[in-house]
């Protein structure tokens, strides 16, 4: 018989083989696994860039539209700022353009007024 010939030390020798192969085995397995999830992973992300690249170009488009637009109103803002301003100074200078004289016309009416009843009072 071969097995009684044999010593602990070729007994050994046969189970570290053996321990090796199935390692061996396992490790290509294992790299095989990696291999094939590495090849995914490649693939999503070049699916990933090709899908978010027109997104990102269409996000750049509308946020160089939405500045145009920004400084568009910023100018309106600017010109109704302007005109406020100078119905704002209009209304005032009217003011003092007509203020004095009906307040002066108002009195000479008020004194007329006055004076005519005092007049009919007395005639």
């Amino acid at each position: 018989m071969i097995l009684a010939e044999m010593t602990g030390a070729d007994v050994a020798a046969i189970i570290v083989a053996i321990a090796s192969v199935v390692a061996v085995v396992l490790l290509v397995i294992g790299l095989v696994a990696v291999t094939r999830t590495l090849t995914a992973l490649r693939l999503s992300i070049e699916q990933l860039r090709r899908e978010t690249l027109p997104v990102v170009d269409e996000v750049h488009r509308t946020v160089a539209t939405a500045n145009a637009e920004l400084q568009r109103l910023d100018g309106l803002l600017d010109s109704a700022q302007s005109v406020s301003s100078t119905v704002d100074s209009a209304s005032h200078l009217f003011y003092l353009a007509v203020s004095n004289p009906i307040i002066k016309a108002i009195a000479v009416a008020a004194g007329t007024a006055r004076a005519s009843k005092a007049l009919r009072r007395k005639g």
